[in-house]
């Protein structure tokens, strides 16, 4: 299920400069995303939680799977889990 072979949209570099998100975390999430969901316009977003002191955030990686290479076409990060979170037997980490 990882993904390590993908490029970046220009939009998605632009908001991970602009929403001060660093590239190793946008890998992590690719590479072993703790959840998968449909997304918009056919594309997926791979998502998972981290912690920065001592708050929960969720990142959320739009892809569009269907380019070669993959494309990440955005990346934000948001405390409001609940939204976004599909719960599969349990509540989000």
């Amino acid at each position: 299920m990882g993904i390590v072979n993908y490029r970046m949209s220009a939009h998605a570099e632009l908001s991970l400069a602009e929403r001060q998100i660093p590239r190793y975390v946008v890998d992590a999430v690719m590479d072993a995303p703790q959840q998968q969901v449909d997304a918009k316009n056919g594309c997926v977003a791979r998502q998972s939680v981290f912690e920065v002191e001592g708050r929960a955030f969720l990142v959320r990686v739009i892809v569009d799977l269907r380019r070669s290479p993959v494309e990440v076409l955005t990346v934000y990060r948001t405390t409001n889990i609940d939204k976004y979170w599909v719960a599969e037997g349990g509540e989000a980490p």
